[in-house]
Parts: structure tokens; sequence; C-alpha cells
């Protein structure tokens, strides 16, 4: 099935009248981002997240295993493993006398392994909290293109405002058609390998928002309130609206009702010499946390954003982009979604604060944006594949025209300082736009099931592929993220697969040696692909090295204690420097994720496999001379049919 057994979906326990939904299979590498920014911490214990294992109400019909705390020696033992393809025998050798000290009875790694189990003990997951805190929360680089993955979704057909309302009406009635299932905890729970999922980030989603802060970001969660709120904010020309989706008697508006106040919003909204208030929300995080201190003094601000941050969603009707060719439409939109592309285009008709904006543009391209922190990619997807096939049904009913109130105008008072502030978010957020290069690729030659013909996990051949590419270009390895989930265990988000391994650099090195046969180098290929399997299914079972690793240095922080030598060595750094920052994000829905590289010289790579086909979505920096996603992409062709070619002229020796 998927790269990590496929996921299937089994009705939670029966309670009358919950609605019987389609299972849905979900890969299980879900998209966390590693981030390489540590903030020591002030000593203070993190706000706990709030958490329901799986539902709450099923919380005792499917208890969840507590995630695991892997033994000190085995992470150590990996760790050496995992640097072996990475740095010269010189520096491994030094890396392993510090491993020897660091491992050694009674000496630092006992003590910090010590108080992790302490943390096990008290929590209800020892890692997650920090985990957000330091991979999002601290990080002070912008969320669009640093942080907030996007998803690119197939053009639709309507080229004109009216058929852009009509199918922003159709998709928040689908988004609204998915909240009754979370509201009413009838979400089918997902299963990986026989074993239910953490359904909690479910709840994260909707109704939330990052609020900017001087030294670190946090969230809040409306939807759990007593009045949880019942509206959604529409964003056209740069301008903000309040738009309720909940009729007095607690049913949600219908399509036809959503898209007359959609029009509303439209015709009052003309304008297009708006101040981008919204434009604020792309700049570095403590630029913004003091723009935002400085916009919520005025009153009528306040209630402003307030109101933003409390909705539902977000839905962003943007202008259309300028015209290009096909054969880089789909790369425009994937960059329209991840930035907006620009001050000048519809950069300000966002507020990338908020967990969902879906985007919806006059000229058919549409797609969402997320905020990273309270989720991973596959919860997204559930929603964005309900949303889409929601989408392509009839409308059954005509509703009555009741009268509906008039939308409300968010207004914003600003004052020569806040003008001031917008003015240089509107520079950095140009700078980042003419910065990014990204390129989506379609690969039609084959989709995953040409690898599973071959008996071999998509995803693995997919990584294996990559490592090729990259190594063709650059004549070495490099350390690899790849994220795997670890929904399996209460409240787990995800640990890392290092995907350039021993095995895989064996067989990149053999591929384009004459004097190795096929047949050799189709052996070592199926080596690497059931190596990264392996490390695959430690990694979803709570054995990887990566989270573990950082649980150790932020307990030397917590305890105050000299940071261990172990973290100050220079192959750490190597091993913590990843050049391929990839996700595999399936989906039903024909569609792909993007997101920014995690390094100043990385790629960012995520992928969907469908069946006769791949979506790619690569993206890297141009003030890098050295990387080009465009070239990577070109690598990557080639290197997936290779591989298929070497498969397929030595047929696997029957044993």
């Amino acid at each position: 099935g998927g790269p990590a057994g496929s996921v299937r979906t089994l009705p939670p326990p029966p309670c009358p009248g919950s609605p019987s939904v389609a299972g849905r299979a979900y890969g299980a590498l879900a998209m966390g981002r590693w981030r390489l920014l540590w903030q020591p911490w002030r000593c203070r214990k993190p706000p706990a997240l709030r958490a329901t294992a799986l539902h709450s109400r099923n919380a005792s019909t499917y208890p969840l295993p507590q995630q695991p705390l892997p033994a000190l020696a085995q992470t150590m033992a990996r760790y050496l493993r995992s640097l072996e393809p990475l740095v010269s025998p010189e520096e491994l050798e030094q890396s392993k006398q510090l491993v020897v000290e660091f491992e050694a009875p009674g000496g630092e790694g006992e003590r910090l392994q010590a108080r992790l189990q302490r943390r096990v003990a008290r929590m209800e997951n020892w890692i997650t909290d920090w985990w957000v805190q330091s991979a999002y929360l601290e990080s002070r680089l912008p969320l669009a293109v640093h942080s907030s993955p996007a998803v690119v979704l197939p053009k639709q057909d309507f080229n004109d405002w009216k058929g852009q309302l009509r199918f922003a009406a159709k998709l928040i009635e689908g988004v609204l058609d998915f909240k009754t299932m979370i509201d009413n905890e009838t979400l089918p729970v997902e299963y990986l390998g026989g074993k239910p999922l953490c359904m909690n980030q479910y709840y994260q989603i909707l109704s939330s928002c990052r609020i900017p802060g001087p030294k670190r970001d946090s969230v809040v969660n409306y939807a759990k309130g007593k009045k949880p709120p019942t509206h959604i904010t529409v964003v056209h020309n740069f301008q903000f609206f309040e738009l309720d989706v909940y009729r007095s008697d607690g049913n949600p508006l219908t399509t036809d009702q959503i898209f007359l106040q959609l029009e509303k919003i439209w015709n009052t909204s003309l304008q297009t010499n708006k101040e981008p208030i919204g434009i604020l929300t792309t700049n570095h995080r403590n630029s913004w946390a003091k723009a935002y201190n400085n916009l919520i003094k005025d009153k009528i601000n306040k209630e402003s954003v307030r109101s933003i941050e409390k909705s539902i969603i977000t839905v962003c009707l943007d202008a259309p982009m300028p015209r290009v060719s096909d054969d880089i439409y789909k790369s425009r939109v994937a960059a329209q979604m991840l930035h907006g592309g620009g001050s000048r285009w519809n950069s300000g008709n966002r507020w990338f604060d908020k967990t969902l904006q879906f985007i919806v543009a006059e000229d058919g391209s549409c797609g969402l944006v997320y905020e990273h922190a309270p989720s991973e990619g596959p919860p997204l997807i559930a929603l964005v594949d309900h949303v889409v096939e929601y989408t392509k049904k009839p409308e059954l009913v005509r509703s009555p025209m009741v009268p509906l109130r008039m939308p409300k105008k968010l207004r914003f008072n600003i004052t020569p300082e806040i003008k001031n502030d917008i003015e240089k978010a509107k520079q950095n957020l140009n700078i980042m736009v003419q910065d990014l290069d990204i390129k989506v690729l379609v690969f039609h030659h084959f989709g995953k099931n040409f690898p599973k013909s071959q008996k071999i996990s998509p995803d693995a051949f997919i990584q294996v592929a990559l490592q090729l590419a990259y190594y063709r270009m650059y004549g070495q390895v490099c350390a690899t993220y790849e994220s795997a989930s670890l929904r399996m265990f209460r409240l787990g988000r995800t640990d890392t697969i290092r995907s350039a391994s021993i095995d895989s650099t064996s067989f990149v090195a053999a591929m384009d040696n004459s004097g190795k046969q096929d047949q050799e180098k189709a052996e070592l290929l199926r080596k690497a692909t059931q190596a990264h399997r392996a490390y695959t299914d430690r990694a979803i079972n709570g054995n990887a090295i990566d989270r573990h690793l950082l649980g150790l240095k932020l307990q030397a922080i917590e305890d105050l204690v000299s940071m261990p030598e172990l973290f100050m060595d220079t192959a750490y750094a190597v091993a913590m420097h990843f050049n391929l920052s990839t996700s595999q994000v399936p989906a039903k829905t024909d569609c792909v994720m993007c997101f920014g590289p995690v390094v100043p010289d990385g790629y960012g790579v995520c992928y969907n496999p469908m069946a006769e086909h791949i979506n790619f979505a690569i993206s890297a920096f141009n003030s890098c001379a050295e990387t080009n996603a465009a070239r990577l992409a070109h690598y990557l062709e080639k290197a997936l049919l290779d591989m298929r070619l070497v498969l397929q002229s030595s047929p696997k020796s029957k044993l």
C-alpha cells in the first residue's frame, strides 16, 4: 500500500444517526518541517496542547499508546550510521569519540535520558509541545514560503467573477459539511496497518489562528469555546469581511445563499486602491509582532483582527494573475498559493496567521495555504478531498430566498505608523517573491503502479530517485529529511526519515558506473528501497532518531547545563542541514502540496503519487547560485526513467 502500510478508515463506534462517510486512505508520511532555529527555553514549561485522544468520545474505545522514548544506545548507534554517507572518515571518528563520552555510564547522556523519562511519565506526549515550539512557534522567519505549505488544486473551468463566486460558495459549503463531522465526532477514525491513528489534528484546523509574539508565537483555537464561531472571513481587493454562514436555527446556509452573500461582498469591494493590511502577516515574526501590538491598540482595529482570528476559515477571492503559457501555469499557481505573487498582486489578499485559507482566483486557479503549527498535511488533504468531491455534486435544492443581513465589512484605522509598517512588509515580501524558484512537475511516464508491480514501495522508489538525481547534479549525497507521521501515538506529530542511507549511497554511486552490470544495479536499487522501507517502519513506530536528539538537546537547555559536545560537533551540523526537505502527501484529488526549502542552499520537494502519474512540487531560492528547481526536476525525471529501465532489463531472479 502506501509508504508505511496503507491507512484504512473505519467508522467510529456506532452512535445513533451518525452519517457514514466513505473510507479514505492516506499515506503515513505527514508534512512536518524541520527548523534549524533554536531559541533556548526560558525554563518555562510551554503551554500544553489541549488534546482529545482520537476523538474525545472514542478515547475509551480506542486507547492510543503513548509515544515511546527510544533507548539511548539505540539512538546513538543509529545516529552514527546516519552520518556515514554524509561526513569524512576523520569527522566520523571524532563523532564516535563524542558519542562514547556522551554515553559513558553516569555521563551527560544518561542524566538527560533519565530526565526525559520523567517527562514521559508526566505528559501525554513527551516531545510534541517542544517540537511545535521549536519547529514552528519560535521560528522567526516569515510564514509565507518558509513555513506555511500550500496546495495547488485542479484548475476550474470558470473565467469570470460569477463563476468564481459560485465555486467559492460551493467550496465553503463543502468545508461546513466536513465541519459537521468534526463537530459531531463522526469523522471516520483512520487506521494504519490495523492500528487507529490520533485524530486530534482535525480539531485544530478550523476556527484557529496563530498570534505573533516578540520571542515566540502562540496559537488560539476558538472552536473549543462556549460560543464557537459561526462566521468565515472573506477577502477581496485587500478588503476583509465577516460572513455569517449559519442560519439562526443552526443549519449552514445553502450554496445559493452563500453565493448571494459573496455577490454583496464583491459589489461593495470594487475599489482596488485600499491599503493591503494583510501584507503585515508576511513579515519577519518579530517585525509583525511589533506591528500587531501597535495595530490592535485601536479599538476598531482590534475588533477586526479578532473577527479574522476567530473565523472558521478565510476565503481569498483573488484577482486574476497575468496570463502565462500552459507549461509554466502550474508552477505560477504554486507560487501564488505560497505567497500571493507580490504586493502588486494578491499577497495583500491574505491573513497568513490564519490556520486555513482557501484561495479562488477569477481565472479558475485555486488552492489553499495553511499555517503549519496546528497540523500536518494529511488532515488538510482529507478536508481537501472531501471539499473537492462536494463541489462536484449537483445542487439538490434551490433555497427559498429569505433576506440575509449584509456581511460586515471589517474596518481598519490606518495611522502613518501602520502605513509605514505596511510599506516595509511590502518591500520584504517582494524580495521573498523574487527569491522563490518553484517548479511543478507532472511526471506522466508512470505512477505508483509501476513500483508496486515490482513489489517496491512507491515512496521508497521516489526517495531513492531523489537521491540519484541529487548525486548526479552535485557528485555527493546530502542530509535528506522526509517526514513520517507519528499519529499512531497520542498527540503524535512527525519524525524524520533520513533518506540518505549507506544503501542508497551504494546504489547511486553504482548507477552510473560502467563497470557494473544492470543485474547488480537492480539488486542495489532494491536493497536501497528496502532500507528506506525499514527506516520508515521504525520511524512511524517511534524509533527514529531526530526527535530523540532534539529532546536531549532541549532537556540540556531546560536544565541550564552546558550544551553536550555532541551537539556542538560539525558532523551534527551537517546532519541537521537538510539540503533536501521532502514529503509525500498522497491525495485522491489530482493536486500537489508545496513548500519552501528549509535551508538557504536547499530544496523543498513534495509529491503526490497517483496511479499512472506523479505530481511533484520542487522549490529552491534564486539567491543560491548552486540550486535550480527546474534542473532538479529534469534530473529527477531522468532518474525515475533510468531506475525503471534497470529494473525492466534485469528481471527479478526467481529465488
